[in-house]
């Protein structure tokens, strides 16, 4: 595997991606970060870090709003603009491009994978709606992204548990006592390397399966 980032400029702004490469990769996986944090988040590096040694290329997506230094994330409609605005670097290498991220970068990547023509879409800590909040649900772009998607959510994620998902056409994976962050605490009946290591290991068989 090897590393290397790149400034992409689109219309919200300078974005940044930070490469990390497989050798003979098969597709991109194209990871945004959340509302609350970059992409230093535990299951984007535990994704960058495993998914290489299988075929796939980790594109780590970081927000126009989160490079300029702001400490509040965009509005929707314009980080789905600097989303848009660097899929063509993301779509260079020439491979299937499977758009994905964590809470609020999830939700970009559900609200524009058809369009962009996405191969499918990797969602992790989904945002089904506020914490305290079930009525204001976002289970409408989950249920809209027109692709396959996986989702990979935390057993106590105040911003929706796997209990409280519809169903629809998508799958989805508990990690036990996880929260938003996929932190367990430590009473937990497992660590958290071995709480990372229930989304690499639903990951990578989910995308050989994608894509043949």
């Amino acid at each position: 595997m090897t590393t290397r980032s790149e400034t992409v400029d689109t219309p919200a702004g300078q974005a940044r991606v930070t490469w990390h490469t497989a050798r003979a990769a098969r597709a991109v996986v194209a990871l945004g970060h959340g509302a609350g944090g970059g992409v230093e988040a535990r299951d984007l590096q535990a994704l960058a870090a495993a998914l290489p040694a299988h075929g796939f290329t980790v594109a780590l997506v970081e927000q126009p709003w989160r490079v300029a230094g702001k400490k509040v994330a965009a509005a929707p409609k314009v980080l789905d603009e600097g989303w848009r605005g660097l899929w063509p670097a993301l779509a260079r290498p020439g491979l299937p491009v499977v758009a994905g991220g964590r809470s609020a970068g999830a939700r970009v990547a559900c609200r524009t994978a058809a369009e962009l023509g996405a191969a499918g879409v990797l969602a992790l800590a989904f945002p089904l709606h506020p914490p305290g909040k079930p009525e204001k649900s976002r289970a409408g772009e989950l249920l809209d992204a027109g692709r396959p998607v996986l989702v990979l959510q935390g057993g106590r994620d105040p911003f929706g548990r796997p209990e409280e998902f519809p169903d629809g056409a998508f799958e989805l994976v508990e990690v036990p006592h996880a929260d938003h962050g996929f932190a367990v605490p430590k009473r937990a009946g497992l660590t958290q390397d071995e709480a990372l290591a229930v989304i690499t290991a639903a990951v990578a068989p989910w995308l050989a399966r994608l894509l043949g």
